[in-house]
């Protein structure tokens, strides 16, 4: 796609703005027009991301934005394959999991967590929180919202998340393939991935897939040891429980989990 820029026109510009828009960045009116409001959402964005921030959608911007079509993903565990996690996860499309397994499992490699029980506990995570094999936000439920307030006010104060009150709610909902919760986790696992502050000035970037795999390796890498232990005795049931905090998606998370282990092999090298 051509550079985009102030005094740009046409329909990349709109499509620029929509997702500017879709990333938390408003352009303003998606009028197909770069004027200086979509050139300070791309700066903003361009900061968030660690890009060069001067406002102009060069190729590194526009893939990074998701406008062109990204190089394909090698995986750096081939022994766990595509054809394997649709077994695992029977319901979801399989380009979903063409697209993003191998994101996933590259994750997986710097925290070394390429033994056959964490991928299983990896991929088991993401078939209970977002069947989907998309990184997606938690919507409102009665669990996050009270009858009649606003939108996940039921988080605002969580102390156990580190939620400091209104508007961090629905600022730190869940997200990503892990779905990760509260100021604390985006804090915490930002910093673990490099981010920094960047997770907590922009939330919706734990739904970018490369940032969702790392968050997911992130969070599991910080249980290992309790994990490992409660897989080591087949509690499925207490490793779940150390992710999500309670039973929520138990059923899948043990079908995927039996599923997946008759089919992984038992040595697997990344």
């Amino acid at each position: 796609m051509p550079v985009l820029q102030q005094g740009s026109t046409g329909p990349e510009v709109a499509d620029l703005q929509n997702k500017l828009r879709s990333r938390g960045f408003d352009p303003g009116a998606s009028d197909g027009s770069f004027g200086p409001g979509t050139a300070a959402a791309v700066a903003a964005f361009q900061r968030s991301a660690g890009l060069t921030a001067d406002g102009v959608v060069g190729p590194q911007t526009a893939a990074a934005l998701g406008l062109v079509a990204p190089a394909p993903v090698v995986s750096a565990i081939p022994a766990v394959t595509v054809a394997m996690v649709c077994q695992i996860f029977p319901n979801t499309p399989a380009p979903n999991i063409q697209e993003n397994l191998p994101v996933v499992l590259n994750a997986l490699v710097t925290p070394q967590l390429t033994n056959k029980a964490m991928i299983l506990m990896a991929l088991g995570t993401i078939r209970a929180e977002t069947e989907s094999f998309l990184p997606i936000s938690e919507g409102q439920s009665p669990y996050n919202t009270s009858p009649g307030g606003h939108p996940f006010d039921l988080y605002d104060s969580r102390a156990d998340l580190g939620n400091q009150g209104p508007p961090d709610g629905e600022r730190f909902k869940g997200r990503g393939f892990i779905q990760l919760t509260g100021r604390t986790n985006y804090q915490v696992h930002g910093n673990a991935i490099g981010l920094g502050n960047q997770l907590i000035e922009n939330p919706d970037l734990a739904n970018d897939p490369t940032i969702a795999a790392q968050l997911l390796a992130s969070f599991l890498k910080s249980r290992e040891q309790s994990i490992t232990a409660a897989l080591a005795k087949g509690d499925l049931a207490t490793a779940r429980r150390l992710v999500n905090g309670g039973s929520n998606g138990i059923d899948r998370f043990t079908d995927a989990y039996n599923i997946g282990k008759s089919l992984l092999p038992d040595s697997i090298s990344a």
